[in-house]
């Protein structure tokens, strides 16, 4: 890809920054992990939430359910890196800095290391961690791929740096091998249209103070609301909807309805299923394996046990009743809420 010339700035040192101030510089602007956000591809957050982020009104990133998994990460990058270094063979290196771009400036960068490419250019790497199902994300109909919203931070890096190549090592598992690599170039198709839509939101939005609207995945957008809103107050009054969102309530009832008669129909599949399963299974008694060819076709039968532990309900209210001491120690309140639509019909004026 042919760009011009320009070198990034630095914003500021990172090397022995507080993550407090390291945060805190980050709000002024767009960071790599934003930049799926942005785009509206973000599997953890939607450009709302990283709006009132931002502004340092409530953090997207405030849940900690799964601190131990990003702990590992953090913990485990120079060892990931180093994997990526022996498999193949280019220096690596780290500079402590925050760059932004010198024509964007709210577009910033802390890249995790740099790499030398034998022909002396300079490449971006992006250190991950997964699970081993995690890994399954790094392919795409048997091809290799990179995840969405990483292929996004890279892209970002790389507009912000001015490189043209970013690398991904990936560590699933316990083993060296258990590693995924991926190379990435610099597209300047997509490289424009993120750098649109990043301005877009800084300059309409942040800047302006005007709240992105909701566009993402349903259940990521109610997700978000519960985490701004916070707990439900049953004293609140009730609340009148605007036009547009009283459409929106016609609109759930009336799908509500088609799910009801698809919901009866799915219903009644299943329970012809159970019935057919029920007739092999007997005819299987112990065996937890069953053949059987017809028609042309050969067919395996599979009936595996699986066994998971866990607590009753009337074992915990024992455990309520007789220890509460120790069930107020592991016990955990969560709120859910059912949202429900009742349709009334209004009665003729006499």
């Amino acid at each position: 890809m042919t760009t011009a010339a320009y070198t990034p700035g630095v914003l500021v040192e990172t090397k022995d920054l507080p993550e407090k101030q390291w945060l805190e510089w980050r709000r002024k602007g767009i960071g790599g992990s934003d930049a799926s956000i942005v785009l509206g591809i973000s599997p953890f957050a939607t450009a709302r939430d990283l709006y009132f982020d931002k502004l340092g009104v409530v953090s997207y990133k405030d849940d900690n359910s799964n601190w131990v998994a990003l702990q590992i990460g953090h913990l485990l990058e120079d060892l990931v890196a180093e994997i990526f270094h022996k498999k193949t063979g280019f220096p690596i290196y780290q500079i402590k800095k925050m760059f932004y771009h010198p024509l964007y400036p709210y577009m910033l960068a802390d890249v995790d290391y740099f790499v030398t490419l034998p022909s002396g250019e300079t490449a971006i790497l992006e250190i991950k961690t997964t699970n081993y199902n995690g890994k399954d994300a790094w392919w795409m109909d048997g091809k290799e791929t990179v995840p969405v919203n990483y292929e996004a931070q890279g892209r970002h890096y790389m507009a912000v740096t001015n490189l043209n190549h970013v690398f991904y090592c990936c560590l699933y598992g316990n083993s060296e091998d258990n590693v995924i690599i991926r190379h990435i170039e610099r597209d300047a198709a997509y490289e424009e249209e993120l750098t649109a839509l990043e301005g877009i939101f800084w300059n309409e939005n942040v800047l302006k103070k005007i709240p992105p609207p909701y566009t993402e995945d349903g259940d990521l957008v109610l997700q978000s609301v519960k985490h701004q809103v916070g707990m439900a107050d049953p004293e609140a009054p009730a609340v009148e909807l605007s036009l547009p969102l009283a459409s929106c309530v016609v609109r759930f009832t009336e799908l509500q309805a088609q799910k009801k008669l698809a919901d009866a129909q799915s219903k009644k599949i299943e329970g012809e299923m159970k019935r057919l399963q029920g007739r092999i299974v007997e005819a299987m008694g112990k065996s937890c394996t069953a053949v059987c060819t017809t028609g042309g076709s050969s067919y395996t039968v599979t009936y595996n046990p699986s066994k998971k532990s866990g607590i009753s309900k009337d074992n915990l209210i024992r455990l309520q009743a007789q220890h509460p001491d120790i069930y107020q120690d592991y016990v955990t309140v969560s709120e859910n809420r059912r949202f429900y639509v009742k349709k009334s019909q209004e009665e003729n004026a006499a």
